[in-house]
């Protein structure tokens, strides 16, 4: 295996805890357990609190698989002690978020400007929470869902209130740069 990503340990910190099974790999720790299942060929190995992922030698695309497999792994480990967050910022005239629990779901309610308001329900694994009424912040322990949960409230209604380029007002990452055009001139 050539992969520099693959071949690198995955160190455990203390109150985490990894059990493999046949073609699959749970991580508990403080804050959850996540689990992920495994690529025919890709073999991961715990010993000396740490996690060794090794291929077979005929895999065709083994270094792809086993580089994949540890980042993914190791999102698992951080997730589990630390868990992820996304921030979102509302810009513009009128645009505020509130979270609520309706029926045991959370959701956030969207004043985005229109002629109604917008909810978005959280999925499971998913905290929504508004500091002020034009932040919006998703954590989780499953850095994927985290990413997508953020990328869905940030494409809602199919992009409508993504941020445009000659004010800004829309819904943006928090670390997003957004290149501003300049107006027309007499």
């Amino acid at each position: 295996m050539s992969s520099r990503v693959g071949r690198k340990p995955i160190v455990l910190p203390k109150g985490v805890d990894v059990r493999i099974h046949e073609g699959s790999v749970a991580i508990k720790g403080a804050k959850g357990e996540l689990t992920f299942a495994l690529a025919k060929g890709v073999v991961v190995k715990h010993e000396d609190q740490q996690i060794l992922i090794s291929t077979t030698r005929n895999l065709v695309n083994g270094d792809a698989l086993a580089g994949t497999t540890r980042a993914i792994l190791s999102n698992h480990v951080k997730g589990v002690t630390e868990g992820f967050s996304k921030k979102l910022q509302l810009v513009g005239v009128g645009y505020r978020a509130a979270v609520a629990t309706v029926k045991g779901k959370t959701v956030l309610n969207l004043t985005l400007g229109l002629s109604h308001p917008l909810a978005y329900s959280a999925p499971e694994g998913i905290a929504l929470s508004c500091a002020t009424a034009t932040d919006i912040e998703v954590t989780g322990i499953d850095r994927q869902k985290v990413g997508q949960a953020a990328a869905d409230i940030r494409g809602i209604r199919n992009g409508l209130r993504r941020p445009e380029p000659y004010k800004g007002k829309g819904i943006r990452y928090a670390d997003e740069v957004i290149i501003l055009k300049e107006t027309k001139k007499k």
